[in-house]
């Protein structure tokens, strides 16, 4: 493969508005519980005693997601037809519906809830990185769509060589089988145990 294209979230400045999660549902016409990227919030913690004192250890923050075009995606591992495949030139992890027998190996498979199962056409459709913007020369249409541009895309290596950032925070699954195409910049206790007391 000669490039891994991947997206970068600036998870710590996400307001949990939705536009890129609309723009994404807009774009792809789906049905009502359908969504190829979804804004998703975490929460966690409680109030812990600290000496005489009760502080509360709360941590929570939005994560905008899709799928994860994986370095090595166990959709397309578990797919019997070949359906889902990951494309050579740049990695995009692709679903051909002609191939596509409905049979949801995909579906439970992702550890993203990524792939999503169409009753009505009895295929499965997920994020294709737009994959028609790309061929034109555009950008995804959740990059453009965030009001404060929080979503990057590109190479994963050169996004995390210019942004940083981190495969996963608390509320993803672990990143070590599939190894996502994704970097997030963490929100405060992202990463961090909450139980630790110390708010950081």
């Amino acid at each position: 493969m000669s490039k891994q294209l991947g997206f970068y979230v600036n998870s710590a400045n996400c307001a949990g508005c939705k536009t890129c999660q609309v723009a994404c549902k807009d774009r792809a016409n789906l049905e009502v519980g359908q969504l190829y990227r979804k804004v998703v919030k975490h929460e966690e913690g409680d109030w812990v005693k600290k000496g005489n004192a009760w502080v509360t250890n709360v941590t929570a923050y939005w994560l905008s997601v899709s799928c994860n075009h994986c370095e090595n995606p166990a959709c397309v591992h578990v797919c019997p037809t070949g359906a889902m495949h990951k494309r050579a030139e740049d990695g995009v992890v692709m679903v051909d519906p002609d191939r596509c027998v409905g049979c949801q190996s995909c579906v439970w498979a992702c550890p993203y809830d990524a792939p999503q199962y169409n009753p009505e056409s009895g295929k499965v459709g997920k994020c294709d990185f737009c994959a028609d913007r790309l061929a034109d020369g555009k950008r995804p249409v959740c990059v453009d769509a965030c009001p404060f541009q929080l979503i990057s895309f590109g190479e994963i290596d050169k996004l995390e060589q210019e942004k940083g950032g981190t495969r996963w925070i608390r509320g993803l699954a672990n990143p070590n089988r599939t190894m996502p195409a994704l970097r997030i910049n963490p929100p405060k206790g992202a990463i961090n145990s909450p139980t630790r007391g110390d708010g950081k």
